[in-house]
């Protein structure tokens, strides 16, 4: 069935409660058989509700302006928390359960894990503060969303302006990106207060639920089941000894291939003065060249990207009043991903291609599973799919920028390697908030400023008031929606290059370790996730050392000055 034909109905909540508690109370039967029974009846009522939630919100962030699925959206803010007190009692049945032993031995320990860690993150006491926060996300969304930008003779929204900020006229690049942040500057005080009222609402949160504050909480709700805090800042303390001066001397060699004295923020965008490799053709030949990789690479991608195709799982360009960004989502009820993303003729359309292809490719790989829970992993861990999946595509990006296929690749590692840093920077600069509540928002852009010129020395803002008083930020959306979720894509960085050295070195045999773990989907931790595909952790001391040796000798190798 095509995205397209999906029906929607407003879910009714009070029958959908009703069913929840009456197959509730089979976790109270005497047989095994009986208690598994309405497990499995009950994931299938909470596929139903999530499926029909994810059709809204995907329809909501294709078009934002859409009143009937804005209407859909509002209400499933308003919904969520409570659907996830029913959630909550479902953990606590299989928590309790006399048979808790035999469930994990049929679904393995980590539903049980994430089970226990949920209960500890929710209480019908904050309800209304959830409601709240889910609404104030939404703002965001929506705020960033209805920018309507008048450059270079056209109206353009924050994707679209992104290959204006690649262009090799300097000016332009300047333009764009000033456009850019006049539109943020004129709405900064919007973006603080929401900020403010989404912190103030979180640490709320954290009293009612008896943590010490939203940092513990906010660990939890991200499902961290074997790290903590600690171990992320030895792995932050890492990057600042190994990957900082790397990313330095990067940043030293664009501006001598850019002929430029200083480099500037509007220049970063820029990383050939030919230009950047840009794909060769339209968004159908994109498309058409991804189901060409797609096949070659193997069996079970040539069968997950046609499944993508025939049934419309894309959503690929960049529209008037669309959400900003890409993501994967699934709807459980057809086991189908869906993609969303904007494209706008730059290389992000290929990252687009590997990165959310490497998610849904991970959920279509574990959908037998049948455990909801399983259905991604955790967050740091699902993006060692995606950024995996980037570094295996390597060999096929002849096949989308042709005679600049080298060009691509070096300025893809490189841009890989330089985002470490600044992955980092958004971790601790969200340590800082959450361990300093009452901060205020100038107090708040100070701190970023500080930790922005600690991981990120080389960025000059060529003296553009906001952003030298430390407005950056308001534009990475994880910060507002997501707190706390973007490490993650620093850790997995480090697993992806893993991938990336494993891969040039047997492509076979480093592909079935891959293909393996998105095959696990969600059933293992991080960590554990992370060892069965045989990979070292990026908590351990010398992960980070191990690696980076080898992606300076290969940038090095490249005469980037030539390309």
């Amino acid at each position: 069935m095509k995205f397209t034909e999906y029906p929607y109905e407003r879910p009714d909540l009070d029958r959908f409660k009703q069913e929840f508690t009456s197959l509730l109370k089979g976790l109270e039967a005497d047989t095994l058989e009986e208690q598994k029974a309405s497990v499995i009846a009950l994931n299938e009522l909470r596929s139903e509700f999530d499926t029909l939630q994810n059709i809204v919100y995907v329809r909501h962030s294709i078009n934002t302006a859409d009143a009937f699925y804005k209407a859909e959206q509002d209400y499933f803010d308003e919904i969520g928390p409570i659907f996830q007190e029913y959630i909550t009692e479902y953990y606590k049945a299989i928590v309790n359960s006399r048979y808790k032993k035999e469930f994990e031995q049929e679904w393995g320990s980590q539903l049980i894990s994430l089970a226990e860690i949920s209960l500890r993150t929710f209480s019908p006491d904050i309800i209304e503060d959830m409601q709240l926060e889910n609404r104030l996300s939404t703002e965001y969304t929506q705020l960033l969303a209805s920018a309507k930008i008048m450059f270079a003779g056209a109206e353009r929204t924050l994707a679209q302006l992104i290959p204006f900020e690649q262009s090799a006229d300097r000016d332009v690049r300047k333009g764009a990106f000033q456009a850019r942040f006049d539109f943020m500057s004129a709405h900064e005080a919007e973006f603080d207060r929401i900020y403010d009222e989404l912190v103030a609402v979180r640490a709320a949160m954290a009293r009612k639920l008896g943590y010490p504050s939203f940092v513990e909480l906010g660990y939890d709700r991200m499902n961290r089941t074997d790290y903590n805090a600690d171990m992320v800042a030895n792995f932050r303390k890492q990057v600042l000894e190994h990957i900082v001066p790397a990313a330095g001397k990067l940043k030293q060699r664009q501006s001598e291939r850019l002929g430029l004295d200083t480099l500037k923020f509007y220049d970063e965008g820029l990383t050939f003065n030919s230009g950047n490799a840009v794909p060769k053709g339209d968004p159908e030949w994109i498309v058409a060249n991804g189901a060409r990789m797609y096949k070659e690479l193997s069996p079970e991608t040539d069968e997950f990207f046609r499944f993508m195709q025939d049934n419309e799982l894309m959503d690929l360009l960049s529209t008037s009043s669309k959400q900003f960004g890409g993501y994967c989502t699934f709807f459980d009820k057809y086991k189908a991903p869906f993609i969303f993303s904007n494209f706008n003729g730059t290389s992000e359309d290929i990252d687009v291609l590997t990165h959310e292809v490497g998610h849904a490719f991970q959920v279509y790989s574990s959908r037998s599973l049948n455990v909801p829970e399983y259905a991604f992993p955790t967050f740091e861990a699902a993006e060692i799919h995606s950024m995996s999946m980037e570094f295996f595509a390597w060999p096929w990006m002849n096949l989308f920028f042709e005679e600049d296929a080298d060009k691509y690749r070096f300025n893809h590692l490189a841009g890989s390697l330089e985002f470490v840093p600044y992955g980092v920077a958004v971790d601790e600069f969200q340590h800082f908030v959450y361990s300093n509540p009452e901060a205020t928002p100038q107090e708040r852009k100070q701190a970023w400023r500080e930790i922005e010129q600690k991981y990120l020395p080389h960025r000059d803002y060529d003296g553009n008031s906001y952003l030298e008083q430390g407005g950056f930020w308001h534009k990475q959306a994880h910060i507002f929606r997501t707190p706390f979720y973007y490490i993650d894509y620093t850790l997995a960085q480090l697993c992806a290059f893993q991938f990336w050295k494993r891969s040039n070195e047997n492509f076979a045999e480093a592909w079935s370790d891959y293909l393996q773990l998105c095959q696990a989907g969600g059933s293992k931790s991080f960590v554990e996730l992370v060892e069965l595909a045989g990979l070292t952790s990026p908590f351990k001391d010398g992960c980070v050392s191990s690696v980076i040796g080898e992606i300076e000798s290969w940038l090095n190798s490249i005469d980037d000055k030539a390309l």
